[in-house]
Order: structure tokens, then sequence, then C-alpha cells
């Protein structure tokens, strides 16, 4: 599923567009499609900076550009100004893109372009209401319009050779955190650390959970047999950015998986 010429037709019938960029595998495929489509001059990408971002994902997003020629600029967003963002609740994914949109909607404005995000159909059956914030502010979503699943952008990327096909999946930081824990830069910062220490070791997909003093760790299930071999290595780097306890979790790595606390 996923075509890619109805991806161009859709970019094309939109003329301008402030594609909100990343650097993960669905908005970096957005956003090379988009320039290759329009030009540079017609797709601007922006990339949202703010303590949620990850440092190593944000240098990505500036190599990426430097390699496709994109039109990148990053914006600061805003959102742990809201109390309602930093109490982390159901809503927070919502709070967050309406910063977002907040700064990347008059950027779009002044250059008569519509903003566009990289959701495809996979996403819309998961606990996203960040989608329901852009929607509401007039974002539009191409992949999804022209049929795009995850396992199509990866494919579709593959055959363009983009190196982002096969990106480990990313998310916020804040992600990382169960709902009702606030959100703050300290603790931002300290999963930032604890994942980029995993990510030196050579762990590619992974997420660290703060529980407290508790980091629960979760890998694909094939490096969970790796984790164990470099048990002393992997509790050094998550120890070392100040956490008492490291757990690792059997059931391997599950993309928003907290959202099950909301069901």
């Amino acid at each position: 599923m996923g075509d890619l010429a109805s991806l161009r037709r859709e970019l094309q019938s939109l003329e301008r567009v402030v594609v909100a960029f990343s650097g993960g595998a669905d908005s970096a495929f957005l956003a090379w499609v988009a320039t290759d489509t329009l030009g540079a001059d017609n797709a601007s990408c922006v990339t949202a900076v703010s303590p949620s971002l990850a440092e190593r994902e944000l240098d990505d997003c500036s190599v990426l550009a430097e390699e496709w020629g994109l039109n990148w600029r990053t914006i600061e967003t805003d959102e742990m100004d809201n109390a309602a963002y930093r109490i982390n609740d159901g809503d927070r994914c919502y709070h967050c893109k309406s910063a977002l949109m907040d700064v990347a909607g008059p950027i779009a404005l002044t250059t008569d372009s519509v903003v566009v995000l990289g959701v495809n159909l996979d996403d819309l059956g998961d606990h996203r209401p960040g989608q329901r914030a852009a929607s509401e502010r007039n974002a539009r979503f191409p992949l999804v319009d022209a049929g795009f699943t995850k396992t199509a952008i990866r494919e579709t990327s593959r055959e363009l050779g983009l190196r982002t096909w096969d990106k480990p999946a990313a998310a916020c930081l804040a992600s990382r955190l169960p709902y009702g824990t606030q959100v703050s830069v300290p603790l931002l910062r300290k999963l930032d650390r604890a994942e980029a220490g995993l990510a030196e070791l050579g762990f590619g997909q992974l997420r660290v959970r703060d529980y407290g003093d508790t980091a629960r760790l979760e890998l694909p299930l094939d490096d969970l047999q790796q984790v164990l071999d470099r048990r002393g290595e992997v509790v050094d780097a998550v120890k070392g950015v100040g956490y008492t306890y490291v757990t690792l979790d059997l059931e391997g790595f599950r993309s928003g998986n907290l959202n099950q606390a909301l069901t």
C-alpha cells in the first residue's frame, strides 16, 4: 500500500508546503519527496527544537538537510511553558503539537504554504491526540491521503536510496514517561543521556522508560541476549546518568506501549 505518484500529486495540489521534519523515517521520507517534487523554494522543512527532542535526532536532521539539499531551519517551541503539557496526562501530545503549530503555522501563513506532517495510516489506529491538534490548525497528512503505511514508507524509502529507510523508530523523549509523571527538563535530559549511552554501545532501536529511581529498558527481542551478555556495560551506561536500578522488559520493544494505561 502507498503510491509514490499519488503522493507527488497530493503535494503538487498543495503547491507550497512546510514539512514538520523530526528526522524520523516518516517525516524524512515526506521531506525528501516534497523537496524533490516541489523544489526547495516551495518545500520548507522545519524541525521543532525543545527539551523533548533528543540531541542526536537534531544532529541527524542537520546532516540529512545537508545531504539532501533541504530548505531547512529549526524553530523553538515552548510546550514546557504550558502546565497542561507538563502534567503529562493523556492529552500531552495534543499540547505539544499545538505548540508546534503555533510556530509553524505563521511560517506557512507568510509563505502561503500548508503545514504537512508525516502521519501515516498506521498512526491513525493509535492514541495520537497530536493529530487532532494539527488537524484543528489545518495541517495536512499527505502520506495518509496517498495510502502509505509505515511498511510502505520504509520500502519506498529503500527503493529511493534514502538511508532513513531502516532508521529506528523515534519519538519525543516525553513519551518515555508514564502518564502522570510530570515532565521536566532535567528528567528529559537524563533520559536523553541514558539512551545516547546505550546507542554508543551499538543498540539501535530502544527505549528507556523512567520509573523514578528505576529505568526500564525496552529493546527488540533479538537484542535481549546481547544486553545480558554486555550487562555490565549496559548497567554502567544507565546508572551513570543517575538511575539506581536498571531493569529489562522481557516483552521487548513496543512503540507507544505506555498508551495501554489509557485503555
